[in-house]
């Protein structure tokens, strides 16, 4: 199996109790574990905690549904009908720089909002964990960032299904 050179970099925009280092070595290690299942080598996520009003502005303004959410997710990837590639001629000095710094790149894969009030009523409504909860919102989002998604019955099943697999594997059961 090829190595896998995710990086997490993480923010908080109130205090949360929850996000501790070992927390925050678990949503590392959940991020290893997606990657590796999906073939995805490297790349960074970022990933922002924040309350209900800061998720349900960012849903209104860029999904235009006027409520709070769990979890939204912006792929850095995504080329819609009105965005453009930008391709330039650059001479050999400037491609060798460019290489240079390449090498020391991380693509940036997308962001992740997860919203740390909600995680916490949705743990008490099923059940489990606040820390289950919050990695399964990572996971989800990290699984959108790469083209998943569950607008039908089958595409459900099957990124529920990985979700499920990447949790039981890093011990975050229901």
């Amino acid at each position: 199996m090829a190595s896998v050179d995710l990086t997490l970099e993480w923010s908080s925009e109130q205090e949360v109790k929850e996000i501790t280092p070992e927390f925050v070595s678990k949503l590392e290690e959940l991020l290893r574990l997606a990657g590796e299942l999906e073939g995805v080598e490297a790349g960074e996520v970022a990933l922002t905690f924040v309350d209900d009003e800061a998720i349900h502005e960012l849903n209104k303004q860029y999904r235009d549904i006027d409520k709070p959410t769990d979890v939204l997710s912006f792929a850095m990837s995504e080329f819609g009908e009105d965005e453009i590639e930008i391709h330039y001629e650059q001479d050999e000095e400037d491609a060798a720089e460019d290489d240079a710094e390449a090498e020391s790149f991380i693509e940036p894969l997308g962001d992740i909002i997860i919203s740390v009030p909600r995680a916490i009523a949705q743990a008490e409504d099923y059940g489990h964990s606040v820390e289950r909860e919050l990695g399964f919102l990572f996971v989800h989002g990290f699984l959108h960032l790469i083209g998943y998604d569950h607008e039908t019955e089958e595409e459900e099943k099957v990124m529920f299904g990985k979700q499920e697999e990447i949790l039981q594997k890093a011990g975050l059961i229901r």
